[in-house]
């Protein structure tokens, strides 16, 4: 059996109970998350050393210095056989387009106040589209279901889709991400997989909006992947993220598939608000992931595969 088939035929059934439609639900994603710690990104032990970290420039043209055979989906997630298993979002975008969302965009409010609103959380870059003397990025909302959001503010969201996820049922949405991931997976056939098999069955969507409070850029289902805008799309193996990691703390959930949205877009608050409506509705308890999570730094170029398409 090829790596691949054993990722997607692998049954690592872990149970736990939640609450479901008022009735006793049997999660069998719950604890499926495979352990393996963060380690240093430049260690002398070859059998620690991370491979190809994200978030990387995802700027047209950008190609890291890690030469790599390892190739990322470039079909769409579905036609390869993933589906989605969560969704979250980051302050500020992770990645960076040159352009769109970089270290030249703008936001409603200082650094220190942005951390302070999202509970401490690294922030990332923004985008282009701020305008103080506009209202749609200053006007307050109404948040019911999202924390600690901000009109005007920019956010990255991922969706991590998995070949091993519990897709179709009712589990196939977890908090945290890992157990989506994981799901149909166990450590003893992770370790018989190469590197090209695990990038070709875990990837991650991601785009980037600026939150306004305008309904001319509604869109009610943000729960289950990119908007239709997302056509300019950046495609390379990388690794998870999180403010857990930087360029010196290196994550070792290497390599995945990234396929980032090179534009920053606008979004209604609305929007999101109902992505987080969706999101606590689940089977598993998605709370954890209704507010933005910190943001990692951008990886160095000695840290980001070349292999960018």
């Amino acid at each position: 059996m090829s790596g691949y088939c054993k990722f997607t035929a692998a049954a690592g059934l872990i149970a736990g109970a939640s609450a479901f439609s008022g009735q006793v639900h049997v999660n069998t994603c719950l604890g499926a998350k495979l352990d393996l710690p963060n380690a240093e990104c430049f260690s002398d032990s070859a059998d620690v050393t991370p491979k190809d970290q994200a978030p990387s420039d995802v700027t047209t043209g950008y190609a890291g210095d890690i030469v790599t055979d390892v190739q990322p989906i470039t079909t769409s997630y579905k036609e390869a056989g993933l589906c989605a298993v969560n969704v979250h979002f980051h302050l500020g975008s992770e990645h960076r387009s040159g352009g769109e969302y970089d270290e030249d965009g703008s936001g409603p409010t200082e650094v220190n106040h942005r951390r302070l609103l999202s509970g401490k959380a690294r922030p990332g870059f923004q985008c282009h589209h701020y305008d103080s003397h506009d209202e749609k990025f200053t006007k307050p909302f109404d948040w019911k279901h999202c924390q600690n959001m901000e009109v005007g503010q920019t956010y990255e969201v991922h969706w991590p889709n998995s070949a091993a996820g519990a897709c179709g049922t009712v589990d196939q949405f977890q908090t945290p991400f890992y157990d989506g991931v994981f799901c149909n997976l166990n450590m003893e056939t992770l370790l018989t997989l190469k590197p090209q098999d695990i990038a070709s069955a875990v990837g991650v969507q991601a785009q980037v909006f600026t939150v306004v409070n305008d309904e001319d850029y509604y869109t009610p289902d943000l729960m289950y992947g990119w908007t239709a805008d997302a056509i300019d799309i950046a495609k390379y193996t990388g690794s998870t993220t999180g403010d857990s990691r930087d360029n010196e703390l290196c994550s070792m959930y290497s390599p995945i598939t990234w396929q980032v949205d090179r534009k920053c877009h606008m979004i209604s608050a609305s929007s999101f608000d109902k992505m987080c409506a969706d999101m606590l509705s689940q089977a598993d308890d998605m709370s954890d992931d209704v507010s933005p999570h910190g943001s990692r730094e951008l990886v160095l170029d000695t840290l980001a595969a070349n292999n960018h398409q």
